[in-house]
């Protein structure tokens, strides 16, 4: 028997039920059964109401995320039956249109089975949509980041458009078995073209973004149970698309050429190109977003939500942990309490963890 997954079940269910008010004893009897199923199967099965509560504490104690004010919102959708990468594919699909929602976006989690010997699914995608990245004779073409995965995806038979849009496929495996490649239905996919609300110009750009950041390739642990296929999401904020994904050198890199459509001095760094540039294509984000009516936030008030997590949280006598180099914005950190405070890094459980990538 695993004396390190009945600890942590121990701890899990102990929090479980002290937090949501629950007879002791119930917990009590809940540990009894849990330790007969790891001494018979050498794992345990969790409830759907375990599971639910689990999967809302590990964004909880996500401490790169900004964005946990709202994690009891988390929508869990119970997929542990699951047996095949066809059923997988097909529950994908049904989070991808839940959670799009025509662009109201809902924070939700697919949780498919526990990690056992005899089972265990992966998702190769980061994200369950994301854009292709290709190596030309005439320079990268797409997004640089994803261009290890579309050569993975080429080898097992995507056919490559080489445009600089365009959505990659789904890859699933099922344990040791070779992996499936599935394209995802167009009808799934919600982009938002980007344009600017005072530079008529910027359309001519043809920059877009997908509407909702699908984490895929993450696995979720609870109570020494390890999920290794959860898919979550939640909506994006402005900057991360803005400041990150198209102005990045190693990606998009969208910033010079911007710089040069407003007349800016892109010679000197003492014009503060760079920095100018930077808000009109945030500015532009977070305008199309919403012209779209899909859902976004913006730095600041990203980080005053945060604020108020940590006041609830102080009043439920936790303590929030945090990763300070990813909660500070990307753009103008100093201008939110974050910056100026100081965050202990202390990693708890339940929690989203990365795992070594399958190919």
């Amino acid at each position: 028997m695993s004396i390190e997954m009945l600890q942590e079940a121990e701890e899990f269910i102990q929090s479980y039920y002290k937090e949501l008010e629950k007879p002791e004893y119930e917990s009590s009897q809940r540990m009894k059964k849990i330790e007969e199923m790891i001494r018979e199967k050498g794992f345990y099965d969790h409830t759907y109401e375990e599971i639910q509560y689990g999967a809302k504490v590990a964004w909880r104690n996500s401490n790169r995320c900004i964005g946990r004010f709202f994690w009891q919102m988390l929508h869990v959708i119970d997929k542990r039956d699951i047996d095949s990468e066809d059923q997988l594919a097909a529950a994908l699909f049904e989070h991808m249109e839940y959670a799009t929602n025509n662009g109201k976006i809902r924070p939700t989690i697919t949780v498919f089975s526990a990690k056992t010997e005899e089972k265990q699914f992966r998702i190769w995608n980061h994200q369950l949509i994301r854009y292709a990245g290709y190596e030309t004779k005439d320079g990268i073409v797409g997004d640089p980041v994803s261009i290890a995965f579309t050569k993975v995806c080429i080898d097992l038979g995507w056919e490559p458009m080489y445009g600089d849009f365009d959505i990659l496929p789904l890859i699933i495996q099922k344990g040791d078995e070779n992996p499936k490649l599935y394209d995802i239905p167009k009808e799934l996919i919600l982009e938002v073209l980007i344009e600017h609300p005072d530079f008529p110009w910027f359309k001519e750009l043809a920059l877009k973004w997908y509407a909702v950041p699908l984490i895929s390739d993450m696995k979720m642990e609870i109570g020494g149970l390890t999920y290794t296929a959860a898919p979550f999401n939640g909506w994006y904020m402005g900057t991360e698309i803005g400041a990150r994904n198209l102005a990045d050198e190693d990606r998009y890199n969208k910033l010079p050429i911007i710089a040069e459509m407003m007349g800016l001095n892109v010679g000197s760094h003492s014009s503060l190109w760079k920095d100018r540039a930077l808000v009109e294509l945030n500015a532009a984000v977070l305008y199309s977003y919403k012209k779209q009516g899909v859902s976004i936030v913006d730095h600041h008030t990203a980080a005053q939500q945060f604020k108020q997590f940590e006041m609830k949280e102080t009043k439920e006598g936790r303590d929030v942990t945090g990763d300070w180099t990813w909660l500070i914005p990307p753009m103008s950190p100093a201008s939110t309490h974050i910056f100026h405070k100081p965050f202990k890094n202390k990693m708890k459980k339940p929690n989203y963890f990365y795992q070594k990538a399958p190919f």
